[in-house]
């Protein structure tokens, strides 16, 4: 007779491969070989299935997201709320069961986690919160900040470039609440591993810093429930589990093979596979009552967690009430009323670049965002985004607010996603705007996941200057803004950028990019409130007959052909334009009391591609930009080289009007 452990995984692979025989698509390789590790880590965890979301929990991130069949198996045996029904809907339009898991579409899914490798920077970035809410909040006696994170990973996530630099940054910082299982069956979708991927995953993680522990039976789930426990004795560096697992388990012909990765088993493999197992072939979707027994005994267990730390939350209010009170107002995420606050919006007059004063602004939000944290890829002194008086977090200091990623701008994205996914922190990340080429996986999934992450790029254009065309961003702000649910700010000076971080800050379900100017440029605005509406009047004329639209350094470029038009009696309007997406966001009659409808004389002007601007210059407008790359020369040439100057302005100008 099957223990109840060994019962509970044949049931979960059995429900797996039900699954995707129904939806005739999905991936049952890694569920059949890898239910045994999923199990064995959710059978320990400390999690209330009553409560998907208590604040304690320990976090499960499926990196290798493509079992998800697997993923909603255990949440429906542990009664998360998916249902039988929902299981029998996998990968169907609007069930609770898509084809990978998403966030905060299906309750007990931590994480969003399409591409390979993703997940185990998000794991990092959660397993950074946990430590740095430690430090701030714990207090002898009442760790109430106290629970581990757990990533599943396969070979795939391994080869993939992100995962090796979050797991080198984890093992830097010294992350021992994080433990990543690795299913380890030697087979991708081409073959065996050994076609492309032949080093010692063991020495590599050993090399970052990691224990590293060895299951060699993968169904050995007794053997892997003590891998985990001797993981969380070791709380000085991050665990790597490796697992090794068959691709595939109990399928007759195709265990081992590559062939059950990514296609339904068909019929009679599913029945052979069942046989293997010790179920009746034509039983589908069937939990034995012993299973559902053993879940039952279960619950309590999972139900003190939650009881016990609600009573130690109540204990720790008593005793320190002004650090509950911060933790809580943490959680809920609020950003002061900063609007009629004038301290918040009044600049200089000095000309300055917007890196600088993006600078203060940051400063200024961290004096009234005690949980704001973040950092730069390597570029901090140039990005301008430390924190004053807000100390860098290190292995020995893990209070520090300043984070440092060192040049790891992939697994950055990922591991921001992941603070932001804990909860309790408001992140941000830099680093400079060519490299979101580097970027977008983790800035794409910010988007789906509605994360209110915020990432700060400089050096925005082709007034990097000597650099070169390799660090002069031209397309990335089309890139960016053609991502759905990301907010793109680029200001033109001091107090639009207040407007684009307070913007920024505001949005607490959506991603925002803001892109700042290495370059100095004057401050032009003269009222920065007028900025939040995304795009606004910045000059205007009686009667204007064409509408100058700019972003960026190039407002002031627009400001100047203004004033050159006037001079041959040409009535111009300047409508400065942070951000096409808050513009878009406003009513119609707002929008057209901008743009002028009737006027379709009009000109966008930006140092970046000319993708996109058609939107607002129509079939008759034309745009001063550049669609091709820049060169290396000192800024003030460049400008004048492709033709962002006065005279060019108003050369097109005249041609349009």
């Amino acid at each position: 007779m099957k223990s109840p452990d060994q019962l509970t995984v044949d049931t979960l692979r059995a429900l797996c491969a039900d699954m995707i025989q129904k939806a005739n698509s999905g991936h049952p390789g890694l569920p059949l070989g890898a239910a045994p590790a999923a199990y064995s880590v959710w059978s320990s965890m400390r999690h209330n299935p009553r409560n998907p979301k208590f604040v304690d929990r320990d976090r499960f991130v499926l990196s290798a997201g493509h079992g998800s069949a697997m993923l909603y198996g255990l949440l429906n045996l542990f009664n998360y709320g998916v249902e039988m029904s929902d299981l029998q809907q996998f990968r169907q339009l609007d069930s609770k069961t898509p084809g990978h898991p998403e966030y905060g579409h299906t309750a007990g899914v931590e994480a969003t986690t399409g591409p390979l490798g993703q997940g185990i920077g998000n794991a990092v970035g959660m397993a950074w919160a946990e430590s740095y809410l430690a430090a701030k909040f714990n207090r002898p006696g009442y760790s109430i900040v106290d629970h581990h994170t757990y990533a599943l990973c396969g070979d795939g996530c391994l080869q993939q470039g992100v995962s090796a630099e979050a797991a080198s940054l984890a093992g830097t910082l010294g992350l021992g609440k994080l433990i990543v299982l690795y299913d380890s069956n030697s087979i991708t979708i081409e073959g065996s591993t050994d076609i492309a991927f032949t080093e010692s995953v063991q020495g590599r993680f050993e090399a970052y810093g990691w224990q590293v522990i060895r299951v060699e039976d993968g169904n050995d789930v007794d053997a892997i429930s003590a891998a985990i426990s001797t993981a969380k004795v070791e709380t000085s560096k991050p665990t790597l589990i490796e697992v090794v697992t068959q691709i595939g388990f109990g399928a007759p012909t195709k265990q081992g093979r590559a062939s059950s990765h990514g296609e339904p088993l068909g019929d009679e493999e599913l029945a052979g596979a069942k046989r293997n197992l010790g179920f009746d072939p034509e039983r589908f979707f069937h939990v034995p009552q012993e299973v559902t027994a053993h879940f039952d005994d279960m619950k309590q267990r999972f139900a003190d967690f939650e009881i016990d730390w609600e009573s130690l939350m109540g204990a720790y209010k008593q005793t320190h009430p002004d650090l509950y009170s911060e933790l809580m107002a943490w959680h809920k995420n609020e950003l002061p009323d900063l609007l009629n606050d004038d301290s918040f919006w009044q600049f200089d007059d000095k000309p300055a670049a917007t890196r600088l004063s993006g600078e203060i602004v940051l400063n200024r939000l961290a004096a009234v965002s005690p949980n704001l944290i973040g950092g730069a890829a390597d570029l901090s002194p140039s990005t301008k985004t430390i924190m004053a008086g807000r100390g860098n977090y290190s292995k020995s200091d893990p209070a520090g607010a300043n984070l440092y990623f060192g040049a790891r701008e992939h697994a950055m994205g990922a591991i921001a996603n992941g603070i932001a996914l804990h909860g309790g922190l408001r992140p941000y990340v830099s680093g400079f705007f060519v490299f979101t080429d580097q970027m977008k996986p983790p800035m794409r999934m910010a988007g789906i996941m509605n994360l209110p992450v915020i990432h700060i790029f400089t050096h925005d254009s082709i007034g990097v200057g000597e650099d070169g065309c390799t660090h002069q961003p031209i397309e990335q702000l089309a890139m960016l803004r053609s991502t759905p649910n990301l907010a793109v700010f680029r200001p033109c000076d001091a107090a639009e950028t207040a407007a684009c971080y307070y913007l920024a800050m505001q949005r607490k379900t959506n991603p925002s990019s803001i892109i700042l100017t290495r370059q100095t440029v004057p401050q032009i605005t003269q009222d920065g409130k007028l900025a939040l509406k995304g795009g606004y009047i910045l000059r205007d004329s009686p009667s204007p007959k064409i509408i100058l639209i700019a972003t960026g350094s190039e407002a002031e470029l627009a400001c100047k052909a203004y004033d050159a038009l006037a001079a041959k009696g040409i009535a111009a309007r300047v409508v400065s334009m942070p951000s096409m997406e808050v513009f878009d966001e406003q009513p119609k009659a707002y929008r057209d009391s901008v743009l002028l409808p009737n006027i379709t004389a009009r000109i966008a002007i930006e140092a970046a591609s000319s993708f996109g601007w058609h939107k607002y210059t129509g079939l008759n407008g034309a745009t001063v930009t550049m669609d091709g790359y820049g060169a290396s020369a000192p800024a003030p040439k460049l400008f004048e080289h492709f033709g962002f100057t006065v005279e060019n302005v108003v050369k097109k100008a005249l041609e349009i009007i």
